[in-house]
């Protein structure tokens, strides 16, 4: 047994460990065969979306981030030429139609020429000049502020003081594709103050030009610097009965339409957003997309209301086709897009691209 481990042993190890070093030799110089035996060929291809027209309902609802802000003083305009002759009221608060000074105007009156029958002599006689009592009232209820002096001389439509009403608005700006989706809008809309009380109605609902920077919106604690993309504001009174501060936070939430049971396609369908787009339908499966006219209604900023050029079954491509004929849709690879669309809290935007891009 010793002679076994003294001699086979070990001349078995060597033997085992030459023929391992022959076949990496082999390995060596010969080469594995890494070629598959048939090269890989593609085998997918891309189609375009297309979806079936179908019937909904869509609510054209626009939210924009606002403040509170002082509404502004009103001018009291003179109504008349003459000189202020007495001053009513004066840093005090009134109604309004209330009248605050008095104008006076004189009127020259032409002489009574007088002349004698018999030696044709005239007689001049001169008169009082004519004079005309104008009131000036105040315009709104508030607080009088006249900025004008007793004697002092004064023209029509010249400001002669004004009425802080001392009542406050909520007001914003708009983007242009807000300002076209609130075309017409007026009346009511429906504030949420942050920290505030619950939502509530406000009235008066005007839609105007955007403030071109600080101070614009002419309230005593302007809003500040309108965005750059801003196009259009909105303002709306706040109710006396709702406790509010100048420079609180909150949103106005506009609805202007409602329609039930119309036509209506994802806005990445449509070409356009406002009056007229273009769709691409589809006649069968294969065919060529054709590009077609249609108007258009109201939107919620998904989906938008086609009012004409389209009926319900048809079939249409889910994304418009791009300059260079690929599908357009949400560019998930650009987040710009969604953080705007945060910023202005446009929940609907927000949502399309979340649904487009994280399912």
């Amino acid at each position: 047994m010793g002679a076994v481990r003294q001699y086979v042993f070990p001349t078995a190890r060597i033997i085992i460990w030459a023929v391992i070093a022959a076949a990496l030799v082999v390995l060596a110089l010969k080469g594995a065969e890494l070629d598959p035996p048939d090269a890989l060929q593609p085998t997918g291809e891309i189609t375009e979306s297309v979806i079936p027209v179908e019937k909904g309902s869509v609510t054209n609802a626009v939210t924009v981030p606002a403040s509170v802000v002082s509404d502004p003083p009103v001018e009291i305009k003179a109504t008349a030429d003459g000189v202020i002759a007495e001053i009513e009221v004066d840093e005090a608060k009134v109604g309004k139609d209330t009248r605050v000074l008095w104008i006076k105007t004189e009127e020259i009156v032409e002489p009574v020429v007088e002349v004698d029958e018999k030696t044709g002599e005239e007689t001049v006689t001169e008169q009082e000049p004519k004079v005309i009592w104008t009131s000036a009232l105040a315009p709104v209820t508030g607080t009088v502020d006249i900025t004008v002096l007793k004697d002092q001389a004064v023209t029509v439509g010249e400001t002669i003081g004004t009425v802080s009403p001392g009542t406050l608005s909520v007001s914003g700006t708009l983007t242009a594709d807000q300002q076209y989706r609130l075309v017409g809008a007026t009346g009511k809309a429906k504030v949420t103050l942050k920290g505030g009380p619950a939502p509530f109605t406000c009235t008066g609902l005007t839609i105007g030009e955007a403030p071109s920077g600080a101070g614009a919106t002419g309230g005593e604690e302007p809003m500040a610097e309108a965005p750059a993309d801003a196009t259009g504001a909105v303002r709306c009174a706040i109710p006396s009965k709702i406790k509010a501060f100048p420079g609180l936070g909150g949103e106005i939430e506009i609805t202007n339409g409602n329609a039930k049971g119309v036509v209506v396609v994802p806005i990445s369908a449509v070409l356009g957003t406002s009056q007229t787009g273009k769709v691409w339908t589809v006649a069968k499966e294969g065919a060529e997309p054709e590009e077609r006219d249609v108007a258009l209604g109201l939107t919620d900023g998904l989906q938008v209301e086609i009012t004409k050029g389209l009926k319900a079954g048809e079939q249409i491509l889910e994304f418009t086709p791009l300059v260079d004929g690929t599908e357009g849709g949400v560019d998930c690879e650009d987040t710009s897009a969604y953080d705007q669309a945060s910023m202005e809290g446009d929940m609907a935007a927000m949502q399309m691209f979340e649904e487009e891009c994280f399912g």
